[in-house]
């Protein structure tokens, strides 16, 4: 998403862009305390910040059909594990809020999203929510599938599952905040047209990740989706406000509108 505008092929005005790398987590964090003026965060993050960002139609990653995977060392079903350990990849993040909603009561173990399987492994947890490229990799380390939270949820809304959003705050101004929106959408669209040249930025930062399985995973969570999210993403994402709502996340779900 990222590499147009880390490179300057896509400009926001005279800008300079620094891309900021760090986990999702740490993310979501550095949004609460409004510390960057864009930032990709979870969806359920967005929940505490909705005063101060808006969300951008462009940049989200979106699961249709796939998305965080809970797995454990043996077979057996979501029902297991409540009241049990299960490792997150932090509070804030879209899969923990998902654990709540489709397993329930857990005591949940707050591990860095690449530390899931050792959290597993050593027996610091029963079980893990794994997100990025792991979601491709447990079964080639030995992992029992419990539950695809992405399935799940096509299958009871037929929406794509909103994980990631890309945001912008609010002091910028609506005008910028547009064109920042269309400088994403820019980036996202230079990126599947210089598609070896992005990938190769890309596993720069995909912890040893082989090139194909690196390509697959990328296009599963860039998408045109990501493009623009869409209507159908909109609905996506007021569903699950009202999921994490219900499931008392959140007090009141937060209206929104997205910049375009």
């Amino acid at each position: 998403m990222f590499c147009a505008l880390a490179h300057g092929a896509v400009r926001i005005r005279d800008y300079e862009v620094e891309h900021v790398l760090e986990d999702i987590e740490s993310l979501n964090r550095r949004a609460m305390r409004g510390e960057l003026p864009i930032t990709a965060i979870s969806a359920h993050a967005y929940l505490s910040v909705a005063d101060r960002y808006w969300i951008m139609a462009s940049g989200a990653s979106m699961g249709e059909n796939y998305g965080p995977v809970v797995v454990s060392r043996r077979p057996g079903e979501l029902a297991d594990l409540v009241g049990r350990r299960v490792a997150i990849p932090g509070p804030w993040t879209t899969a923990a809020l998902l654990a709540r909603c489709y397993i329930g009561e857990f005591e949940p173990v707050v591990v860095p999203f690449d530390e899931i399987f050792d959290a597993v492994d050593d027996g610091r947890a029963e079980a893990g929510v794994v997100i990025h490229e792991g979601q491709l990799t447990w079964e080639a380390r030995g992992y029992h599938l419990l539950s695809d939270f992405g399935v799940r949820w096509q299958e009871e809304c037929g929406l794509p599952l909103p994980l990631g959003l890309d945001v912008v705050r609010k002091d910028l101004g609506r005008e910028l905040a547009t064109e920042v929106n269309r400088a994403m959408r820019d980036s996202i669209a230079w990126a599947y047209a210089n598609e070896e040249e992005a990938l190769d930025y890309a596993l720069r930062f995909g912890r040893g990740l082989e090139r194909e399985l690196g390509r697959r995973f990328v296009k599963m969570y860039v998408s045109e989706r990501t493009r623009d999210m869409g209507d159908a993403g909109e609905a996506a994402l007021r569903r699950l406000f009202a999921m994490a709502a219900e499931a008392g996340a959140v007090e009141k779900a937060p209206d929104f509108t997205l910049i375009r």
